[in-house]
């Protein structure tokens, strides 16, 4: 029987272990620097009861509006993928509120995942405490959100569905997320980058990605091209490399400092990390291919750059909500 890769993990966590998942979104409007992210999360330190939280963000080239509510008891059943309060994310719907904002959405078409993790085993093993995968890595959403007083109609904007779970986040990570290139309809750039503690040690950068091309599907990263996964991050964007099997693909993610979000982001045993978020950054990808000319993509606008990290003199200023 094949296995339900939306299926929360939550409800069957024992009482003494420590846990936390999301199911989260972003969609971008196609030509203009406006953007929806939304992401509904589970925290449960060792011993408690599970909170659920609420995060959404409306971006714009004027600076993101964000808003979070966290409360008790989140439940996953009757079709749905989680249910915080009487927010609801199911498949192909979502509907939710947050103090000021609210939101209405509705994506198309059926679930196509990419996993991260290479080995389906490692979504069951206890290692790596992370676990990362993209249900939707490419669909389009269409509705209403209304963030402080202003309402925005999606109509048809590119966008995922993601969700991912464990018992700690990593020690540093990036997620990234690039579609509606210039032409190149259905191309996408899914990527997962993190930096693993392991005892005293730090890994050094390993990615996991998804890059779909010209209706081709390449898997970027893992273990084994450590050694040729290139990142030099800062916190409003990065410069990258990772390569896949005959295939290289080279890029820059980022944005303005001033339309980013910041978030505090806490491991179920305590220790928390600073993240910044900007689901209207600009994407440049050049993907090189054994006897293929070099393919050149850039979107401005239609990308997700995050960055979790430990320092907090960043300089993006921090939402004040606390997590956990």
């Amino acid at each position: 029987m094949a296995e339900d890769w939306t299926k929360a993990r939550f409800p069957d966590v024992p009482a003494e272990a420590g846990h936390y998942e999301s199911f989260y979104l972003k969609a971008c409007k196609p030509g203009e620097p406006l953007g929806v992210w939304v992401r509904y999360t589970v925290h449960k330190r060792p011993g408690d009861a599970p909170s659920g939280s609420l995060w959404f963000t409306l971006f714009d080239a004027r600076g993101p509006h964000a808003a979070k509510v966290t409360v008790p008891a989140p439940s996953a059943a009757d079709g749905e993928l989680i249910r915080v309060g009487e927010a609801s994310f199911a498949p192909g719907r979502v509907t939710g509120e947050a103090l000021d904002c609210s939101w209405e959405l509705e994506f198309d078409g059926p679930a196509d995942p990419f996993l991260h993790l290479p080995r389906t085993w490692m979504y069951r093993a206890k290692l790596p405490r992370t676990k990362t995968l993209s249900p939707w890595p490419l669909t389009t959403f269409s509705g209403r959100v209304r963030a402080g007083g202003r309402e925005v109609a999606l109509d048809g904007w590119p966008g995922m569905v993601g969700h991912n779970w464990g018992a700690e986040h990593a020690e540093r990570w990036i997620w990234m997320h690039g579609a509606g290139f210039e032409g190149a309809d259905g191309a996408v750039l899914d990527a997962a980058i993190g930096r693993v503690r392991v005892g005293p040690l730090t890994t050094p950068w390993i990615g996991n990605g998804l890059l779909v091309l010209d209706g081709e599907r390449h898997r970027l990263g893992g273990l084994e091209r450590m050694r040729s996964t290139e990142v030099d991050e800062q916190p409003e964007g990065c410069s990258f490399e990772l390569t896949g099997k005959a295939i290289a693909v080279r890029g820059r993610v980022g944005a303005e400092r001033e339309r980013f979000v910041g978030w505090v982001y806490a491991d179920p045993d305590g220790p928390e990390h600073n993240t910044a978020n900007c689901s209207i950054a600009d994407m440049e990808l050049t993907v090189s291919r054994p006897g293929r000319p070099d393919a050149e993509l850039r979107v401005a606008g239609g990308a997700t750059y995050e960055l979790g990290m430990r320092e907090r003199d960043h300089g993006i200023p921090i939402q004040p909500f606390p997590d956990g």
